[in-house]
């Protein structure tokens, strides 16, 4: 597919001319003085057509050794600055982070700080240990799709790499106005990123991951232009054409994954061909959630650059998942591309089956809340989640969102993956539209229903941080089970359907509080079970992600500090920690420990924590990103404005116009 823009967008057009400034501004040295040393390394291409500005003309006696000077200074910034491997942080930011962040770490064993919380201070924290995570990325694997921080190895996924880690990551770093790291991320993006390899990708990791990371970065770059500003383009431009650029040349090879009989994209795409391939397993069926998570970051490029054609093909994926008119709104988590029919009976808001509920209110608000069919499939999913899914575990009444494996006619199985804990925030998400909950309740669109869904929200977002607290390193298994009484005590049973004529009042907690007490058999423990084969952690995002929009809706700040707890559990148990020799003084030599990255988990529940080698892209995309956030203010990057991807990339919102429209009718329900 060839592509177009639209006469009225023309934000991913390339700069007609490029002034090549970076590091040499301020020097008085114009680009013919540096004999073509950064035409291999350059940020972007000179353009021929751009006039270089005026040499300055020293006496003659001067101008030679002038001309060295400069040449070694050029030299010297390239190496400090542009050379790929080198850490970008030499110059500016030359303090040892990793050191400073050890010595912290080191003083949470001792009594907690007294006094009010400095949430700047505990951000700064957070940015800290997102340079330490770079840092020992850009060292030890850069360019690589996969990094390896306690042996210090790397890897690519596929031959010459997708960016996995750099783009994925870009977004965070200019929220956190990181100018070297960014400079550094673009250089490679620029002269090494490319999406033509001859081998086969996952169609939603290569959507979410990397067409969501450029898409977010070309949107940061152009609406926030003093978060990490670089001046690559035109004088007063951000430099937004090469991130766009990128996007659309990976989603036009993307597409073909949608070239099936159906619509229903296939599991994996190779993108030199782009060619859609079937998975090799579950009967070629794709996965539910990753079939229906991709739609944010088409719709958003199709209002980018005019083009219909990417708003259409994940349009016709709503279409066919929603024209079987799935029981109360619940979904199996395989669906089939060459038929197009759900695959199997298992339910589940874990893996496979989560995002499809995420993205259906996130497309409705993404869209100004114009699509209303998305508002009507999230309530009717949201119904049918309180009467199959949601039971109450046997001594602290904490709200589980279970699964159904043998469809909601089989048993409850009281299980939840970490992925499932996405969902407290989505649903206060959902009840409010990002309104802050005092702002939402002020509405006469509020109603019982709402503070229902609010009160649902507090309780899943109380057993997330459970499965947390319960454990000694303060970190959550992979998957957490629960007791239940026999048979299961459901939500639907013991509390009606809210009154849609009532009068909204708020809701009592149900569950018990989360208590400690010296002999660790507080009820809510008992609650709790994580098998041999779940204990291990992936610094994944979900439970803080929930946490940031619990805090940002209900302006509670006891999730600020659910938050930060969690955070420091992150820093002393996922912590790689490195010891070099140093001159202490003169005469006396001793070990200096510094952190040198963060990687995951094998055992959450040993101290000290049993480490694995590797670092998921996902934690400097997400985690970090989240705890950012949740620690500055609540107008940054305001939840009003933004929708974020399934992969915490933030876009706008937008009414859509034209030809970008849903375009489809919903078929009659199925009701059980």
């Amino acid at each position: 597919m060839s592509f177009q823009a639209s006469q009225s967008t023309t934000s991913w057009r390339p700069a007609q001319n490029q002034d090549f400034r970076k590091g040499i501004a301020g020097l008085g040295l114009s680009a013919p003085s540096m004999g073509g040393f950064f035409d291999k390394d350059r940020t972007l291409p000179m353009y021929k057509d751009k006039p270089f500005a005026p040499r300055r003309t020293a006496p003659r006696r001067w101008r030679k050794p002038l001309g060295i000077l400069g040449i070694f200074t050029l030299i010297l910034l390239w190496y400090f600055y542009y050379s790929p491997g080198l850490p970008a942080w030499k110059g500016a930011d030359s303090s040892d982070r990793g050191l400073e962040l050890w010595k912290w770490a080191q003083s949470l064993e001792s009594a907690p700080a007294k006094g009010p919380a400095d949430w700047d201070a505990r951000r700064e924290k957070v940015r800290d240990a997102f340079i330490v995570s770079w840092e020992g990325y850009e060292k030890e694997a850069w360019g690589y799709d996969e990094y390896h921080p306690v042996s210090g190895g790397n890897r690519n996924m596929v031959k010459g790499g997708m960016g996995w880690i750099i783009v994925d990551s870009l977004d965070t770093m200019i929220l956190m106005n990181l100018t070297s790291q960014v400079r550094h991320a673009r250089q490679w993006i620029s002269t090494s990123l490319q999406y033509n390899q001859d081998h086969d990708v996952s169609t939603f990791e290569t959507t979410i991951r990397m067409l969501g990371g450029l898409l977010s970065a070309n949107y940061l770059s152009t609406k926030y232009p003093t978060l990490a500003p670089l001046t690559d383009d035109d004088v007063g431009e951000a430099g937004e054409d090469l991130y766009i650029e990128k996007a659309t040349d990976l989603a036009d090879r993307l597409l073909g994954a949608f070239e099936s009989p159906t619509g229903i994209p296939y599991a994996s795409v190779n993108l030199n061909k782009s060619e859609g391939l079937q998975s090799h397993s579950d009967g070629g069926a794709s996965s539910t959630a990753e079939a229906t998570s991709l739609q944010l970051e088409f719709k958003y490029l199709a209002k980018l650059t005019g083009e219909p054609e990417y708003w259409n093909v994940v349009e016709k994926v709503m279409e066919v998942a929603d024209g079987q008119r799935p029981e109360d709104g619940l979904v199996p988590i395989y669906i089939n591309p060459q038929e197009g029919v759900f695959h199997g009976n298992n339910i589940r808001l874990g893996s496979r089956g989560d995002s499809y509920y995420e993205y259906l209110i996130k497309q409705y608000l993404q869209t100004s809340e114009q699509e209303h069919i998305y508002k009507e499939m999230w309530d009717e999913s949201l119904k049918g989640i309180r009467k199959h899914l949601l039971a109450f575990s046997k001594n602290a009444q904490l709200l589980v969102l279970g699964e159904r494996p043998s469809g909601l006619e089989g048993s409850l199985s009281p299980k939840m993956d970490h992925l499932v804990c996405f969902m407290p925030g989505t649903i206060a998400l959902g009840a409010t539209g990002g309104k802050s909950l005092s702002e939402a309740r002020e509405s006469s669109k509020w109603s019982q229903q709402r503070e229902e869904e609010i009160l649902i929200s507090k309780e899943l977002m109380k057993t997330c941080w459970a499965t947390y607290k319960t454990n000694p390193t303060g970190l959550a298994g992979e998957i957490s089970h629960f007791i239940l009484d026999s048979p299961p005590v459901m939500m639907a049973d013991k509390y009606p359907i809210p009154s849609l004529s009532s009068k909204p009042k708020e809701l009592p907690s149900i569950s018990l509080p989360l208590t400690t007490q010296d002999d660790g058999l507080e009820p809510w423990r008992k609650d709790i079970e994580i098998h041999r084969m779940d204990r291990h952690n992936l610094l994944r995002p979900e439970t803080i992600e929930s946490i940031f929009y619990m805090y940002r809706i209900t302006g509670d700040e006891m999730y600020r500090e659910w938050g930060w707890e969690m955070f420091k559990s992150f820093v002393q148990h996922t912590s790689v920690v490195e010891e070099k020799q140093s001159k202490l003084s003169p005469g006396d030599v001793g070990t200096i420990s510094r952190i040198k990255g963060f990687t995951s988990l094998d055992d959450a529940l040993t101290i000290p924590a049993k480490k694995r080698d590797n670092m998921e892209s996902f934690w400097m995309a997400e985690t970090l990103k989240y705890f950012y956030l949740l620690f500055s203010d609540r107008d940054f990057i305001s939840l009003e404005d933004h929708v974020f991807n399934t992969e915490a990339h933030p876009l706008p919102r937008f009414k859509p116009t034209g030809d970008l429209k849903t375009g489809w009718e919903r078929k009659p329900a199925h009701t059980s």
